[in-house]
């Protein structure tokens, strides 16, 4: 089952409603703000949720009025973001595959809180990924696979998300590494690039966070 997110960081209009025309979403929400490209284009999302304290009023109150969507109100003293509670209610629902676009933007630590939510994936055992227009993001345990004529974008850059990645090999790239262990305080695994059919990355021990991107 394959669900949507919608933040309400930086949005791509053009790159959200393709993806919605395009996705095969069993399951799109819009959190908070998230919901103001759909009402851009007229798109219906199958939940809101939030406490709507960024949304605009003429927004909410379209969505609210629609009894096609559900509606998820949150109390704006709360120990979780709008988009936490999202991903949450969607693994609760069946959801095995997740992508959440509005996730990136000027604050930095709505950003990296967003990024810390791929480990719910982890977790759960479910697919997350956050989607800009320049970038996909994602947590890897174990082994990850690429091929090239699906990667987003020219770059794979590959860092270690805790305090250490161990036995980390790197196949298909023009940068590759054997058994490497990976800590933090550099910049070792910035920038690489698939020159293979397809690309992989093992992990032993850890987690990494991968970032397919473009300039």
């Amino acid at each position: 089952m394959k669900g949507l997110i919608i933040g309400g960081g930086n949005v791509n209009d053009e790159l959200i409603c393709e993806q919605i025309k395009k996705g095969g979403y069993d399951l799109v929400i819009a959190a908070d703000a998230g919901m103001e490209v759909l009402y851009r284009h007229h798109l219906t999302p199958d939940i809101i949720v939030g406490d709507f304290d960024s949304v605009g009023k003429e927004a909410l109150s379209y969505f609210k009025q629609n009894e096609r969507v559900e509606m998820i109100e949150l109390c704006p003293i709360k120990d979780d973001t709008d988009i936490e509670h999202a991903i949450r209610d969607a693994i609760s629902r069946g959801v095995t595959k997740l992508s959440i676009f509005g996730a990136t933007g000027k604050r930095i630590d709505h950003v990296l809180g967003n990024i810390a939510l791929l480990g719910i994936g982890i977790e759960s055992d479910v697919e997350i990924m956050i989607y800009d227009e320049c970038n996909r993001i994602r947590l890897v345990r174990d082994c990850l696979t690429i091929q090239k004529k699906e990667q987003y974008g020219t770059f794979v850059s590959i860092l270690p998300y805790g305090a250490y990645a161990k036995g980390v090999t790197l196949t298909g790239f023009k940068y590759n590494l054997s058994e490497c262990n990976l800590g933090g305080f550099n910049t070792l695994g910035i920038s690489n690039q698939i020159e293979e059919e397809e690309a992989v990355i093992q992990v032993k021990e850890g987690i990494l966070l991968v970032i397919e991107s473009r300039d």
